[in-house]
This record gives structure tokens, sequence and C-alpha cells, in this order.
């Protein structure tokens, strides 16, 4: 979830800041990650990321466990911000594993040579859909969807339909209903921004978003003051009495209302439009120039593997990107799939996404 993440219950649980996690005592090693071996037990692997990752102490501590190395998480801010700080230190990294790039900035990381190929251990479990660079400088972790959300108490009590696609975002009975975020400022706005792109082509997107204004949507700088401020169907909306009832936010969302209720509802209040979706990929790279080149190459097999990944949805409020890994209940019973979701080939990204944005801020903010 560039990213991100960007990611709707990341911003509900707290934040790890720059942490050290040691390995707690020498543990069994006959299952140690390949590469890793014959490491020391003293040896740091140094991840660097955005702000939203998380993963259970336990887990990590497994990990530690079994391959003898002691993993330190340098957080950077948000995954542009991080990206930028490991282009500028191209070649003298500040880690071992880049974690956080996604595929609105892919091709800006791997155009600036700042991964070195490795083909990870395990690679074979994730969806082939979700592997874009093929000399495999980075790996698949997770994806999310970037989704309008919906009040369903708002749509029950007026007795109308909930949007489902981005056509009837434009239509006379949602006016002056949605909220986004800033494309400029915002992923989940870039985000959208995107599925409009995908779904109308570089030709259609201008005509659409000139519906949208026309048709009321409202535009604030991030997801934290569009969900938890402007939207009426969100614990931290209703707070503050807001009264959009449709936002642009994440398909996780929903399980996240159930998983922070006070009480904890049996349903979540909030339901996801599917037709109006943008998929986020996120991926980790060993760096180019890495001190622990070995310790980053099984920290990036750890990230793929089950383990890792049926621990991440809980954590970071993302899907799984293998073909192994179960999702919790918290999001079969309250999430949706998203059959469907636009896409924009991360080349066509990086050749557009600086004149798209200028154009969209022109168009809808100005």
């Amino acid at each position: 979830m560039s990213t991100t993440k960007k990611i709707a219950g990341v911003a509900l649980a707290a934040a790890l800041g720059v942490t050290t996690l040691s390995a707690c005592g020498g543990g069994d090693t006959k299952d140690k990650p390949a590469g890793a071996s014959d490491a020391p037990k003293s040896k740091t692997v140094t991840l660097v990321s955005h702000d939203s990752f998380n993963v259970t102490e336990s887990v990590l501590k497994e990990f530690e466990q079994q391959s003898g190395y002691t993993v330190k998480v340098l957080k950077s801010g948000d995954a542009g911000a991080a990206l930028n700080q490991e282009i500028l230190t191209k070649g003298s990294p500040r880690g071992d594993v880049f974690f956080g790039v996604d595929n609105t900035l892919l091709s800006r990381a791997l155009d600036n040579g700042i991964f070195t190929p490795y083909e990870a251990k395990g690679l074979a479990e994730v969806k082939p859909e979700y592997v874009l660079d093929k000399e495999h400088r980075v790996t698949p972790i997770d994806s999310g969807d970037i989704c309008v959300n919906y009040d369903k108490a708002y749509f029950a009590e007026k007795k109308i339909a909930p949007p489902q696609t981005l056509d009837d975002l434009t239509k006379p009975e949602y006016k002056n209903l949605l909220v986004t975020e800033n494309a400029a400022t915002s992923s989940p706005g870039l985000g959208f921004l995107l599925a409009s792109v995908g779904k109308y082509g570089e030709d259609g997107w201008k005509d659409y978003w000139s519906k949208l204004k026309a048709n009321g949507v409202e535009v604030v700088d991030g997801w934290e003051q569009a969900y938890n401020e402007r939207f009426s169907g969100s614990a931290g909306g209703k707070k503050a009495k807001g009264d959009r009832p449709l936002v642009v936010s994440y398909a996780s969302s929903p399980p996240v209302e159930v998983l922070y209720g006070e009480p904890q509802p049996t349903e979540a209040p909030t339901g996801v439009s599917t037709g109006t979706c943008f998929r986020q990929i996120e991926f980790a790279g060993l760096l180019k120039g890495a001190k622990n080149e070995e310790g980053g190459k099984a920290l990036v097999d750890f990230l793929v593997s089950k383990k890792f990944q049926e621990d991440m949805p809980l954590q970071m409020f993302v899907n799984p990107v293998t073909k192994d890994a179960a999702l919790p209940e918290l999001f079969t019973k309250h999430g949706v799939v998203v059959e469907k979701p636009e896409n924009v080939a991360p080349e066509t990204i990086a050749k557009n996404r600086e004149q798209w944005v200028k154009a969209w801020t022109a168009l809808v903010v100005k």
C-alpha cells in the first residue's frame, strides 16, 4: 500500500518508529532460510521502509532465531520520501532491503538502479500477475485496493442504492456526497486519479473529472481528513459530524471499522464500491551496495514466506500475494474481493504521473 500505504488500518494502529528487534536465544536452526545458514548470530540486517511497515514481534523473532540475523527496521516517512532518500544514497544505502515501493513509483526506482537482482526463495508461490519486474530487482510483497467506501446507514435511510462504479459517481443522486484526497499530496488520491485513467484512458479521464467536479466532489489534503473527519460512515467521521457518505479509502477499511469498533459491531458499518478501485502492489528489493547482502536475501525470502504473508493482513491491512497464504476471518467475513480493479502500467505512470497530477490540479482544485 504505496503508497502507502496510505493504508487505512495503519493510521489506527500504533507506529513502531525506528526499532531494533533482537533474537531471543539460539533457537533451532534446522529450518534456516537459504543464504543465512552460516550467518553469525550477532549479524544485523536492516530493512528500510515507509512508516506503515509492521509485523508481529513474535513472527519477526522467529525469523531472527532461525536465521541468526538481528533485524533493524528503519522507518523513513511515506513511501515517496523513503524512496527519494534511497535514490539520493544510491550505492551507499542506509540499509540492506527496501520495502514499500509500489506500482505507482516502481519505474522510478528501477530507472535509478537502486536494487540488485535477486530471485527470492518462495517466488514461485507469488501469483504471476503481481510479478511486474521480470529481472527480479524487486519482489512483490502485498497488494491493496484503493476504492470508494460508502456509509451503509446513510443509503439505507435515504433508500438509495450505493454507487458501484466510477460512472455511478457522476449521477445526480450522488451529488455533493463524495470526498476524495488531493492527488498531488495523497497516495489514495493519486490512486483514485489512476483508477480514472485506467477506466477512461489518457484521453478520457479529464472529461470524467469535469463531471465529478460538476457533481460536487470535495477534495481535501489527505486520507486522515477525508476518512476520519469528512466521511459520515467512519467512527472518527461520526464524532466529527462528517456529512459526506462517500469517501476514497481502501477495500480493507470495513474490516478495520469492525476491528477497532467500540463496541465491536457484528457487521461492518461501511461498504466498498468495487467498480471504483485501483490496485496497489508493494515490493521489496535488495539494495545495491548493501553491507549485508546475504542477510538481505534471507530477509526478502522471509517477506514472501507463508508466516509473514499470513501475519501481514492484520498488521498492515493489506492482502498477501502468495497462493498459499490464507486471509484472517476478519477479512473473509467483512472484506470484499475486488475482481476487476483498474490498473495502469508502471512505465506509463512513470512517464505521465507528473503531467497528470498537474492537469488534475488545474482542473479540479484551482
